[in-house]
């Protein structure tokens, strides 16, 4: 099967963007019983930050769609970091200096920083004039004895080959013309992106290249040092960018599209998967909701368009709304719910009176089964609105004489209910039951008892259906809650 990788590089925090990237390659390797490689590339050792290789790692596992091979997981084509792989790349540079293809360049920064200045001066894009092109091997010889510092550049060479992109057709770019040699191999005996990646996804047998389309204009590159090697280079396929819903790039800077902080607010792994194949392309069909089964025998990478992918993150509650429903639909998915409001509920309202009774299972899954569909996080179980299911509300007998003067008869009226009804209650028999109780009364108002019992029950003006409540907050808790207010 095919082999694809994502290559992060290790600066931060992985963010929707890089997510996309992983997905696809993903979705593309489970579609043609593949293997999914995660590769770290961490050349710029300068831009480095400790623990974000992990990091990226660990978020991959969250979402749902770990590497076959990595760094954290070995294989068969490792070292997966490219800092563990320099010998690779000097050897690739070597063979290349031997065969005339690649040369090395004895410039100092200023005098390129000097090129650079002119050539913005004159309105010009800055590249590198190939001065170093032309040394004799005496003068190279001599230079290196000197001891001065050089780097290797590779020899860009005009009549580039046209390649079929998977998503942008056929494509070539004429690189000689445009820049100057680029350098392969910095002083430090670091690689830079070009020969890295090429070295690598090589040697890694990497027979699919689906990245990011800023990457395109270097393909061209790319299958110049494929050719100087002698290899077979694999399919490309450039993604289409990854835009914020006015079409401006996502902002890293706020900190809102790392995976980590979605993790944080209780956002669901599946919803972010949905929502950034949703705005983009490759899919048979559109609709909200996909799981990620779906995603894969949906996917046809002949189905991505060029256009760019517009996000638009407002519409992230609704995605995952949908599936926290399906969630709390899944018997076995709901027990971790389970758990987890549990720890949400003592982490919330741990400092207040909380009844033993309200972190039970039971009661748990009751507020869950009858709540899905209305709250778009879990989280929202424990905002204030719904405060009444863990801790009994304060309500005064005079707040619910202002609503209805037949307090007490409607109290009773609502205990002996209870008492009948104990055993089953259910949202259809109990709104036909509270319908009936309220032609008992002599002058209250159906909306009216409502309101005073919904008072009573949760100390709020709005919310659930009153019938909800009670089924949630089950018969004896009714019974105590209504004889508190009516005695308070």
């Amino acid at each position: 099967g095919p082999r694809v990788r994502f290559g992060p590089s290790p600066t931060g925090f992985l963010h929707l963007g890089g997510l996309r990237t992983a997905l696809y390659n993903y979705i593309f390797a489970k579609k043609h019983q593949g293997t999914f490689i995660l590769r770290v590339e961490d050349t710029d050792q300068n831009r480095v930050v400790p623990g974000a290789a992990e990091g990226i790692e660990d978020m991959l596992d969250w979402a749902g769609i770990p590497p076959d091979e990595s760094p954290g997981r070995g294989g068969p084509a490792g070292p997966y970091v490219q800092s563990l792989r320099l010998e690779l790349y000097r050897r690739a540079s070597a063979a290349l200096l031997e065969s005339g293809a690649a040369y090395r360049c004895f410039c100092t920064p200023q005098r390129l920083e000097l090129l650079r200045r002119e050539a913005l001066r004159s309105q010009q894009t800055p590249r590198y004039d190939n001065r170093c092109r032309h040394l004799t091997p005496t003068e190279v010889a001599q230079k290196l004895s000197q001891g001065l510092d050089c780097v290797v550049r590779f020899r860009l060479e005009k009549g580039v080959e046209p390649f079929q992109d998977l998503v942008y057709g056929w494509n070539k770019h004429e690189v000689a013309e445009v820049e100057g040699d680029p350098v392969i191999l910095k002083g430090d005996g670091f690689p830079t992106y070009h020969l890295a990646n090429v070295v690598d996804d090589h040697y890694m047998g990497i027979t699919h290249v689906l990245r990011g389309t800023e990457w395109l204009a270097s393909t061209s590159k790319h299958l110049l040092l494929y050719k100087a090697f002698g290899w077979e280079p694999p399919q490309f396929g450039h993604l289409p960018l990854l835009l914020n819903k006015d079409g401006g790039k996502l902002s890293k800077r706020q900190g809102d599209i790392f995976l980590e902080r979605f993790a944080r607010d209780g956002f669901l792994p599946e919803a972010l998967l949905d929502i950034v194949t949703n705005c983009g392309s490759g899919f048979t069909e559109k609709q909200m909701g996909r799981t990620l089964e779906e995603l894969i025998s949906q996917f046809e990478v002949g189905r991505i368009t060029t256009h760019s992918a517009l996000l638009d993150l407002e519409a992230l509650p609704e995605f995952n709304r949908i599936h926290l429903t399906r969630r709390i639909e899944n018997q076995g998915l709901r027990q971790r719910l389970i758990k987890e409001l549990q720890g949400l509920v003592e982490l919330v309202y741990g400092d207040q009176q909380v009844d033993p009774d309200v972190l039970e299972k039971e009661y748990m899954e009751r507020v869950l089964l009858l709540r899905k569909g209305h709250i778009s996080l879990l989280k929202n179980l424990v905002s204030s609105d719904y405060s009444y299911l863990w801790v009994r509300p304060s309500v005064s007998r005079q707040q619910l004489q202002t609503i209805s003067a037949e307090v007490d008869e409607i109290g009773k009226l609502v205990l002996g209910l209870m008492t009948r009804q104990a055993a089953a209650l259910t949202v259809e028999q109990l709104n036909k039951d509270l319908r009936s109780l309220q032609k008992q009364t002599r002058e209250t108002k159906y909306s009216s008892m409502m309101q005073l019992l919904r008072l009573a029950l949760s100390g709020q003006q709005h919310g659930p259906s009153v019938a909800e409540m009670m089924v949630t907050l089950g018969a004896e808790e009714v019974r105590v809650r209504v004889q508190r207010a009516l005695s308070s």
